[in-house]
């Protein structure tokens, strides 16, 4: 058995770790993106005392599922104004961290629109220059901080773009489970469900192997115990630390396979029907499980570790676990006919992701 795992992100965990960002980025200018409910928590202040005069610029207009649309002005904005920084600063959830990741990849230009036109090639390319990237993450769900990935949305043509390129892997990940105490009950389930989805399609995945199915089983077995309880004692902080850990475990795994069929589908879901996009990658968990399942004697065995050989009884233990997370786990349920269900499955499995998954027809 052979296995190759890289991850270059030099990762900080642990309740107080923010402390570190004085001494990371000393001598350096640096900008910050956080989210707008940053400032009414004292969060910004807190920054600004640590940072002093070295922070020269502020983007705290944030938005769920970064838009092109919105981030054209604040992209072109930040290279005018603080093209000189050495370093960006990402604090918040995946958006705050996507919307970073598309900053520090700057055009000759300093134009947006050519950046597109590189992504939508589909080429890797090579920006005209870039920023480092820190990445403090305040939801324990997106991994984006372990990886290098950003998905960035049209949302008026009804496309997306994934930017991954070698100056989007953060530089460091500080991961302090003090920022996730005041998370709401919603959001942690609904970003406790995405790290579940990284862990679990990091399994039923072409490009898994056993040392990614190491963080992935443990993160999975954490969130499986630790989401429920969470949602009932939010302020619990051994539970936030908790599912901290597990969400950066999950992060790790899919930083090297990638995800694969569940957010495939997901993309649809949040394009057509506004689904959030931790909800959208997880209702279909158990049907994704079902037809993973026989596919590969390998990733069964990983899968028949944390769930017994019973694909039913498996099935209904994450239906079970999903339902009591007021989650609902059928595409009907999200008002779509058998015939745009099948629609979305046909096309999530020729896309990018849906073409890593074991059940795809690059079997």
């Amino acid at each position: 058995m052979t296995a190759r795992f890289h991850n270059p992100v030099d990762t900080r965990f642990g309740c107080g770790s923010l402390r570190q960002l004085a001494s990371l980025t000393e001598n350096q200018k640096v900008a910050l993106v956080i989210f707008p409910e940053a400032r009414a928590l004292g969060l910004l202040d807190r920054l600004n005392v640590l940072l002093g005069e070295r922070l020269v610029h502020v983007v705290e207009d944030v938005q769920p599922n970064p838009d092109v649309a919105q981030l054209r002005d604040t992209y072109e904005r930040f290279w005018r104004e603080a093209g000189d920084c050495q370093t960006v600063i990402a604090v918040g959830g995946g958006s705050a961290i996507d919307t970073a990741k598309a900053l520090i990849a700057g055009t000759a230009s300093g134009s947006f629109d050519e950046l597109l036109t590189l992504l939508a090639t589909g080429q890797a390319f090579v920006p005209a220059r870039a920023k480092a990237l820190i990445a403090v993450p305040t939801t324990a769900g997106t991994g984006s901080e372990v990886t290098p990935w950003a998905t960035l949305w049209d949302v008026a043509n009804q496309k997306k773009y994934s930017l991954h390129l070698d100056c989007t892997w953060p530089k460091v990940a500080i991961v302090d489970p003090e920022l996730m105490m005041t998370v709401p009950a919603g959001v942690t389930v609904s970003t406790g469900l995405d790290a579940l989805s990284h862990a679990l399609e990091s399994i039923w995945n072409h490009n898994a192997n056993p040392i990614s199915d190491t963080y992935a089983v443990s993160a999975i077995e954490d969130i499986l115990d630790c989401l429920p309880q969470l949602r009932l004692d939010p302020g619990n902080k051994e539970l936030r630390s908790r599912m901290a850990l597990a969400a950066l475990k999950a992060g790790m795994a899919f930083s090297n396979t990638k995800t694969a069929l569940a957010h495939s589908i997901s993309y649809e879901m949040t394009l057509r029907y506004g689904l959030p996009h931790g909800i959208a990658c997880s209702f279909t968990l158990p049907l994704v499980l079902g037809l993973a399942w026989g596919r590969d004697e390998a990733r069964d065995r990983t899968l028949q570790g944390m769930f017994g050989p019973d694909l039913h009884k498996a099935q209904a233990r994450l239906r079970a676990f999903l339902h009591s997370l007021d989650v609902k786990t059928e595409f009907g349920d999200y008002g779509l006919s058998p015939e745009q269900s099948r629609s979305i499955l046909e096309t999530a499995a020729r896309g990018a992701r849906g073409r890593n998954f074991i059940g795809s027809s690059a079997d």
